[in-house]
C-alpha cells in the first residue's frame, strides 16, 4: 500500500492488466475484473468524487446508490403506473461499451476541480481494456469519426458503474426538467417515462433520441413503445402492475437452472449444506418483493439435495 501511495502522489501509477471473461445470464456480456490494487484506488476514489455529484443525482436515479437498487426501482414502477395512463420504456443499446471517453472526461469537469484527481479519472478511464467494438454514426460524424474516439468502460468497475450516472444524469435532468416529465425511473441503461398524454409521450421519445445522439448513445427504438399502464411493464426482472408484479418467467428459469447446479455440487460433495442455505435463502428473500409465496414454495420444494450414493 506503501508503494501505491507513493506511486499516485508522483503520477507514475498505471493501471494492472484487467481479467476479463464472459457471462451469458441474462445475456452475454464481458466482464472485466480490476487487480486487487486497482480496486482499492477506485473505491478510493469514488469516496472523494462521489459526493460531489451524488448531491445533484435527480431522486429517480436507482442504480449504484445507497437506498435505492432494484426493489426501490420496481416500487417506484408500480407508484408511477398507478397516478399515469401510459409509459414509455426505453433501454439504450450496448451501453456500457458505448461510452465515449472524451465525452465523459468532459462531464467529470464539471464537477472536479483537482487536478489530480482529473489525472487519476483520466489514467482510469484510458488504462480501460478493449471493449466490443461499436461503429456507429451521430451527425457531424465523417467517415473515420467512430473509429477515431475511444470508447467503451469495463462492467465490473465500481469506477464504471458510478461513472455510468454521472454519463446519464444529463438525461436525466433533460427529462425531468427539459421536458417536464414528473413520471421517470431510471436503472443504469433502462428507463421509463410516464404520462397521461398519448400523442405527447411519442413527441417525448423523439426528443430523447436526439437528446442520446449528443452522448453517441442510441436506444432500441423497435421496443421504444407507449403502452398503457394498466398491461404489465417488464422492467429489472420483474412484470409490473399497478397494484402487484411477479417474476419474470427468465428470473424463475434461470433460479432453476442455477437450484440444480446447487444440486450437482452438494451430490458430489463440493458444497456443504451451510454453503448452499445463504444462496437459496437470497434467492427467496428477492423474490419475496414480487407476488410470489406459491411459486417460492414450488420452486424451492422441487430442489431435493441428496450426497451421491446415499440411500
Amino acid at each position: 500500500m506503501l508503494r501505491l501511495q507513493h506511486e499516485l502522489r508522483t503520477r507514475i501509477y498505471r493501471p494492472g492488466r484487467y481479467r476479463a471473461f464472459y457471462v451469458s445470464e441474462p445475456k452475454r456480456r464481458l466482464i472485466s475484473a480490476a487487480p486487487y490494487r486497482d480496486r482499492v484506488v477506485h473505491h478510493a476514489l469514488i469516496r472523494v468524487i462521489g459526493p460531489l455529484f451524488e448531491r445533484n443525482f435527480v431522486t429517480d436515479s436507482y442504480a449504484n446508490r445507497i437506498g435505492k437498487g432494484t426493489h426501490r426501482a420496481a416500487d417506484r414502477c408500480q407508484e408511477f403506473a398507478r397516478r399515469f395512463a401510459y409509459v414509455l420504456q426505453c433501454d439504450i443499446v450496448k451501453f456500457f461499451p458505448s461510452v465515449d471517453h472524451q465525452i465523459l472526461k468532459t462531464l467529470l469537469r464539471s464537477r472536479v476541480r483537482d487536478d489530480g484527481i482529473l489525472w487519476l479519472c483520466d489514467t482510469i478511464i484510458d488504462g480501460s481494456n478493449e471493449q466490443e467494438r461499436i461503429v456507429r454514426y451521430f451527425p457531424p460524424d465523417d467517415l473515420f469519426s467512430p473509429l477515431d474516439r475511444r470508447r467503451g468502460l469495463p462492467i465490473g468497475n465500481m469506477t464504471s458503474q458510478f461513472w455510468a450516472n454521472v454519463y446519464l444524469h444529463g438525461l436525466d435532468n433533460f427529462v425531468k426538467r427539459g421536458l417536464r416529465c414528473r413520471g421517470y425511473v431510471r436503472y443504469v441503461d433502462d428507463f421509463l417515462i410516464f404520462g397521461d398524454d398519448k400523442e405527447a409521450m411519442w413527441r417525448v421519445r423523439e426528443k430523447v433520441i436526439e437528446f442520446l445522439e449528443g452522448l453517441r448513445l442510441g436506444i432500441h427504438e423497435g421496443r421504444a413503445q407507449v403502452r398503457p399502464t394498466r398491461r404489465p411493464t417488464r422492467f429489472l426482472g420483474y412484470r409490473c402492475w399497478p397494484t402487484h408484479r411477479f417474476l419474470t418467467k427468465e428470473n424463475i428459469r434461470r433460479f432453476r437452472r442455477y437450484g440444480r447446479w446447487l444440486q450437482e455440487a452438494y451430490s458430489r460433495g463440493s458444497m456443504t449444506w451451510q454453503d448452499i442455505k445463504p444462496r437459496l435463502a437470497a434467492w427467496n428473500a428477492h423474490a419475496a418483493t414480487a407476488d410470489s409465496l406459491s411459486l417460492r414454495y414450488r420452486v424451492l420444494s422441487a430442489l431435493p439435495f441428496v450426497r451421491s450414493g446415499s440411500g
